[in-house]
């Protein structure tokens, strides 16, 4: 073993126990990535051209302007209050349905994550939204509040993505092209929410107590349209110029952050106060990325010049595994950080010490990064931190229903998440069909 790999090797544990102490992930990333190269070359200028190449580099390029855009029309969004449109729409679709609220919550995520790509955006959302409507008409709590924490993860998977263009900007794949990938992923877990949501009421009736609560019939075809409509066009514009050809990722961001902002400001949803605060989130969270992106680029360097792909591939190669059986490991890890840290940090974390190893037994990179996502979302609605299922007890901010309730809740989701994820190993297609 050279000095590089253990270097790398003890900075990569060093990095676990920091993050999982309390510090903030681009602060380790940075710090120990600067140290690192240091200590390898014996040079502090040659750390510190490092440094300065990753600034520059990381956020330079020309695709790095999705995500202020995306981020900016997923506020937008938000702001004009588009998700309870959806919501009062896929509500009188699914009126009929047992279990109807809850298929129209799942419907609904998808469809706002069809236009934010945020999991968390859509948790706190559909809490405020779903939640009291779904307790109002006798759903039980845990699982009106499982409904809203699982169908969250659905922000991630269905494009447009913050994850999908994350991992695009660290391993140079189109970003465009994992966007289209994403589609079916999506809408298969989306199904297979509603489908669970209706067989666990058609078993347990209990589920969902009597009421003399009664949907209500009176939207109507024309108003139901009228409501979904600027939904639709940007959804339709942003993946249909995408899919068609027409826009790369970057410029469908631009078109779909300007075609937002027009539609907010025409149907008087957006007043001046709401547009500079939206303005400010905007800018916090880019800032937010930026700082990991930086981060993250000085870890891959720092990684590259320690040989530690090359060792972990050599080792691999030895070992017998396989490719599957490495993929086995590296998901299975994967789940284990989601339940200590944050899926932007996994995706820091590991996708730069695995993906050249992956990539080197012929794995397609688009059909990589659905597996790595779904991998990651599960994080997000499991303990101890599954942060999503905080947003939900935080935003709902009920005595009668603890932490406990709604992680006992989330955790049939969890379960068909792990299923839809097993299929898309077993049949890579699912996530390549549309390509």
């Amino acid at each position: 073993m050279t000095l590089g790999v253990a270097v790398a090797l003890v900075s990569i544990f060093a990095m676990i126990a920091l993050i999982y102490a309390g510090m903030h992930v681009g602060v380790v990333l940075t710090i120990l990535s600067f140290v690192s190269v240091w200590i390898m070359r014996g040079n502090f200028d040659v750390a510190s051209n490092l440094l300065a190449l990753s600034v520059a580099d990381s956020i330079a390029d020309y695709n790095f302007g999705v995500i202020p855009l995306f981020v900016f029309m997923g506020f937008v969004v938000s702001a004009a209050n588009y998700g309870r449109d959806l919501f009062d729409v896929t509500n009188w679709m699914f009126r009929r349905v047992k279990g109807g609220l809850g298929v129209s919550t799942v419907a609904a995520n998808a469809g706002f994550a069809a236009i934010t790509g945020v999991s968390i955006a859509s948790a706190s959302v559909f809490t405020r939204i779903a939640v009291p409507e779904m307790l109002r008409f006798g759903y039980n709590p845990r699982l009106a509040v499982g409904i809203v924490a699982g169908s969250s993860v659905l922000g991630m998977l269905i494009p447009p993505s913050v994850l999908m263009i994350l991992y695009g900007i660290l391993t140079d794949v189109s970003i465009g092209k994992l966007f289209i990938a994403g589609i079916v992923p999506g809408v298969m877990l989306a199904v297979a929410f509603a489908l669970a949501i209706m067989l666990a009421v058609h078993l347990k009736p209990d589920l969902i107590r009597p009421t003399e609560e009664e949907a209500d019939d009176r939207m109507g075809l024309g108003t139901a349209l009228a409501k979904i409509a600027p939904i639709v066009v940007m959804v339709g514009l942003v993946m249909g110029g995408i899919y068609g050809g027409y826009f790369t990722a970057t410029e469908a961001a631009g078109v779909g952050a300007g075609l937002s902002l027009v539609l907010a400001v025409a149907m008087r949803r957006l007043t001046w106060p709401s547009f500079w605060r939206l303005l400010v989130d905007t800018a916090t969270v880019t800032s937010t990325i930026c700082f990991l992106l930086i981060a993250a680029s000085l870890y891959s360097r720092m990684l590259a010049f320690s040989g530690v792909p090359n060792y972990f591939a050599s080792w691999i190669a030895h070992s017998g595994f396989g490719f599957y059986g490495v993929l086995m490991i590296f998901i299975v890890v994967l789940l284990l950080f989601g339940a200590i840290l944050d899926s932007t940090s996994i995706m820091l974390i590991t996708v730069p010490i695995m993906f050249p190893i992956l990539t080197s037994f012929g794995a397609d990179p688009i059909w990589m990064g659905i597996l790595i996502i779904v991998a990651v979302e599960i994080g997000i609605i499991t303990p101890p931190v599954g942060i999503a299922v905080f947003v939900v007890h935080d935003t709902l901010a009920r005595k009668d229903i603890s932490l406990g309730d709604v992680f006992i809740g989330v955790f049939p989701f969890v379960l068909i998440m792990m299923a839809v994820l097993a299929l898309l190993v077993v049949f890579p297609q699912l996530s390549l069909m549309l390509l």
